[in-house]
């Protein structure tokens, strides 16, 4: 008569709690200094030591502890208000406009049209050019007397707005290019989301009797959600760091009102006021930590919910 061995809960808990230990790291801890050695030089120590001077004034020579004076300084000048404000609208205005426009393209260039491939290069393209050559062309395109956008709508019979003039749209401006240059990426993500989607969905969809609407909100969006986790998390960090566009465009003006936290830093370099500066990079950098990480968990649990 066969005899069946059973282990208790406890002993087969125990066992895979061991093994599950055992497969948690296949090499010594060791072989990890070399790395840690390197981040820590590369990031924690530049990071520890910008908090410290952003608490100085500070000269490539000496530096003179203040406190929290550049803070103070910082949030009460008007200048550096409307940047920081400035960089918010821009990213927020950047970023939702790539996941809309990136959605949509990645749907159409999925879909079975004529000249597909050709298409997906053109949108692509502008990713790979040089921010600062997008800027210089477009400042030259936008020039209200001259540029070519507002000859092409004056034969319209329109009067083209100044783009980078009028400070009620300088900054909407930019934003535009932005969106122009960086969508393609976002197509891309969205493209590989929509193109990994199981197609047993699409079918069960269509034998339910599905129309367009139906078959995006039930199956194309929640499935792809996190290709939009991911465009939203990089459009955002990209918009909220941006500088080289917005100053090859604009360089802040007209007066401050294209200026970011980012172009503010680098006139306060110019200008000589280095621990003004490093306590704007230490602003930047806990205003992207304080929104992308609350933001990042939500869109996992989101994710998961969907």
């Amino acid at each position: 008569m066969a005899t069946t061995i059973r282990s208790s809960p406890s002993a087969a808990g125990t066992g895979r709690a061991r093994r599950a230990g055992k497969r948690h790291s296949p090499y010594p801890g060791w072989f990890y200094l070399p790395a840690a050695v390197v981040y820590g030089v590369l990031f924690l120590l530049p990071t520890f030591a910008s908090f410290y001077f952003a608490l100085t004034r500070w000269t490539i020579f000496d530096s003179e502890f203040i406190g929290l004076g550049n803070f103070v300084q910082f949030f009460s000048e008007p200048a550096l208000v409307k940047g920081f404000t400035n960089t918010f609208v821009y990213a927020v205005v950047t970023s939702g406009a790539k996941v809309v426009l990136g959605l949509g393209l990645g749907m159409l260039l999925t879909s079975q049209i004529v000249g597909r491939g050709y298409l997906r290069a053109v949108v692509f393209f502008p990713v790979l050019v040089s921010s600062v050559g997008v800027g210089i062309t477009f400042q030259v395109l936008m020039h209200p007397t001259k540029g070519a956008i507002n000859a092409a709508l004056g034969v319209f019979g329109i009067d083209g707005p100044g783009w980078l003039v009028d400070p009620s749209l300088a900054l909407l401006s930019v934003a535009l290019v932005d969106v122009w240059k960086g969508v393609g990426l976002a197509t891309l993500i969205y493209m590989a989301g929509i193109v990994s989607i199981p197609k047993e969905y699409y079918e069960a969809a269509k034998v339910d009797g599905a129309g367009s609407w139906t078959l995006f909100r039930n199956v194309i969006f929640p499935l792809s959600w996190p290709a939009t986790s991911t465009v939203i998390t990089l459009s955002l960090i990209g918009g909220l760091r941006s500088f080289d566009l917005i100053w090859a465009m604009a360089r802040g003006g007209p007066g401050f009102t294209s200026d970011v936290i980012a172009s503010v830093i680098y006139k306060q370099y110019q200008a000589g006021f280095y621990g003004l500066s490093t306590a704007g990079n230490v602003i930047l950098f806990l205003a992207v930590t304080a929104l992308v990480v609350p933001l990042t968990r939500f869109l996992a649990r989101k994710e998961v919910e969907l």
